[in-house]
């Protein structure tokens, strides 16, 4: 049982939250707990900053040192530094460890409303496209996944689609991902259901990608780091593409692999709508 401080809103048990300030709202830890089982953890200072500079809504974000996080900000972020002031409330360390699955060096957690899944669908199914939509057919390393988010965010791709069980908003993936769900759009899929457009996928056995453009409404294709393509995809696929790679080498790594590929896209044309 927590027993709060009527006058300074501070929790007397160690692992309860902190307020900064009178008035600054319910405790953190009491409003962590509630919504926890729905919104996205934003794990980390780089995570809820990007979230909040692309339009995240964050009903709690708490910091182990809130003078520290800010001062990251006024560093690295000093566009978000006052939507972070607006937000952060300071916690034990006792109590944020409580609250995330793992530490991250900056002592900064949040947790973020998921964006609508009927708005996505509507953005990925939109035509013309201005950039390509990823598909990761039937990934398995939430890491990779998180990192692809990553790039297609930074390329500015339309989003990334994910098929098969792996879930694109599990907490790890947002972690590897570095918040930058919120500047894509990231839906999960069957085959049957990717939206339209021309479907190039990535096979050994495929044309040479340096003699291709790729148009701005493409579903660029990437099988799992096992097994490659599916069947399902194999047979919705309209081309198949390979990325140039020297005899014996096996393979490279899916997001150096979407890396290459966003990039010939846009050196081939898509270059001028990356900013």
């Amino acid at each position: 049982m927590t027993d709060p401080d009527s006058e300074t809103g501070r929790a007397t048990d160690p692992g309860a939250g902190r307020a900064t300030a009178p008035g600054t709202g319910p405790d953190p830890v009491t409003a962590w707990r509630a919504l926890a089982g729905t919104s996205v953890l934003l794990d980390g200072f780089h995570a809820l900053k990007h979230a909040v500079r692309f339009g995240a809504e964050v009903p709690v974000a708490v910091a182990c040192d809130r003078a520290a996080a800010l001062a990251l900000a006024d560093e690295l972020a000093p566009d978000v530094r006052d939507a972070l002031d607006a937000l952060l409330t300071e916690v034990s360390e006792a109590a944020y460890t409580s609250l995330v699955p793992r530490p991250h060096p900056t002592a900064v957690a949040a947790l973020a409303v998921r964006p609508s899944r009927a708005a996505g669908l509507g953005r990925l199914a939109r035509l013309p496209r201005t950039a390509p939509v990823v598909v990761l057919d039937n990934p398995r390393n939430l890491g990779n996944a998180g990192a692809v988010i990553r790039l297609a965010a930074g390329f500015g791709a339309t989003g990334v689609v994910t098929t098969g069980t792996l879930d694109p908003w599990h907490p790890t993936v947002v972690r590897g991902g570095a918040g930058l769900h919120f500047a894509t759009t990231v839906e999960r899929l069957a085959v049957d259901d990717l939206p339209p457009g021309p479907l190039f996928a990535l096979d050994p056995e495929g044309e040479d990608i340096r003699g291709l453009e790729l148009p701005d409404d493409a579903l660029l294709a990437f099988g799992s780091e096992r097994s490659g393509l599916s069947h399902e995809l194999r047979a919705r696929a309209d081309r198949l593409v390979a990325l140039p790679m020297r005899p014996q080498v096996s393979s490279y790594n899916l997001a150096t692999s979407v890396a290459m590929t966003l990039y010939h896209w846009s050196a081939t044309g898509g270059a001028a709508r990356v900013h």
